[in-house]
């Protein structure tokens, strides 16, 4: 493990990074970085094969704990670098915990911000799939699952609502976001043929309910509303998108990891097909907000019109169906976010301004 020289950490995109990451022993050596994770002031800065750990309390690290006498990193932050191949995090979790399934929920997942910076994406979305698979095979997991969506179909026409997206649907991405899934997906399959991984994948349509991350289209609409801002709709909002209770999505999971057949896909969605302005005006009607709020911005790039699956597979397979009706769904999930305000009101009054200036303000 090599301790690399102290470099000052700057704000970039509203997060803590180091901009260049240099090699002591070799000078000549500049690797780009970018932000993996961020948890309590410590964060991580993964590029390809390589990951950083960092501490800015002082004498900081906690896990790992670094070779290294505590008064070297004091002054922290101190930066050190691990091999993939020998990373103490992930493949050292799996051999630790040693579980008989892998369900990789994990994914940058906001299409907005994989248009503003489709790197990230990259690296969590496929080289994350990537080394989670290669611990599943160094230590003999009976299954890994992953977690995709139906974007990667790319999108429906409003005037066909007869079409649905089948696990036959060509993949036909739109967005950096469902274009890193996609691979995700391939390199998936890819190694169930070529090394036997036992692994299953699910697409789902758009999930909804509690601890859903204030930028999404519900829970932000919700946070604006409750404060009386402006709620800024995309376009016309005629966009439709089918909605999936996060409870009903789980339950699929659980039938595919324990009943699914090795090497399949299956599509999961909730029949509960909704245009995002019928979306906002539901949330408006709720919350007894008036739909003068409703402020029509620019459209994103590339937007999809229409997302709509067809889960016949999986419940003629597995028996699942959705089983809560949109109607029901959003109420719970208002009251969710009533009585859980400090959760997401903590969120948005960090990093998260600026955030949602840069993507609104000037839309």
């Amino acid at each position: 493990m090599t301790i690399f020289e102290r470099m000052p950490i700057k704000e970039i995109k509203g997060y803590d990074i180091l901009p260049l990451i240099k090699d002591p022993a070799k000078p000549e050596t500049i690797r780009e970085a970018t932000v993996h994770h961020s948890i309590r002031g410590e964060f991580a800065i993964r590029r390809g094969k390589w990951k950083l750990l960092c501490s800015p309390r002082s004498g900081g690290w906690s896990y790992p704990k670094p070779n290294a006498d505590k008064e070297a990193i004091a002054s922290s932050p101190l930066i050190q670098l691990y091999d993939m191949d020998q990373d103490p995090g992930e493949k050292h979790n799996v051999y630790k915990e040693h579980p008989d399934i892998v369900v990789n929920f994990a994914a940058e997942s906001h299409v907005d911000r994989s248009i503003e910076d489709p790197g990230i994406f990259l690296q969590t979305n496929i080289i994350g799939t990537s080394v989670l698979m290669d611990a599943c095979r160094k230590y003999g997991i009976q299954r890994y699952h992953q977690v995709s969506t139906d974007e990667v179909y790319g999108d429906l026409p409003l005037d066909r609502p007869d079409l649905f997206f089948t696990e036959e649907t060509p993949i036909h991405t739109s967005s950096p976001y469902s274009s890193s899934k996609a691979a995700a997906d391939l390199l998936v399959l890819a190694y169930h043929r070529t090394y036997g991984l036992p692994v299953t994948i699910s697409r789902c349509s758009n999930n909804y309910g509690p601890y859903h991350f204030p930028e999404k289209l519900i829970p932000l609409m919700i946070a604006n509303a409750l404060a009386d801002k402006p709620l800024p709709v995309y376009g016309e909002g005629l966009n439709v998108r089918d909605w999936l209770y996060v409870e009903d999505h789980c339950k699929a999971i659980d039938l595919i990891i324990h009943k699914g057949r090795v090497g399949e896909v299956y599509n999961v969605g909730g029949h509960n097909e909704k245009q995002n302005i019928e979306i906002v005006k539901i949330i408006c009607k709720e919350l007894g907000k008036p739909e003068s709020l409703i402020t029509h911005v620019g459209d994103r790039k590339g937007h999809d019109m229409r997302y709509a699956i067809d889960p016949t597979k999986i419940h003629n397979e597995l028996g699942w169906l959705p089983e809560t009706k949109f109607e029901d769904g959003i109420k719970k999930t208002i009251q969710w976010y009533l009585d859980n305000r400090e959760w997401w009101e903590t969120i948005i009054s960090g990093e998260y301004q600026s955030y949602y200036e840069k993507m609104y303000s000037n839309r």
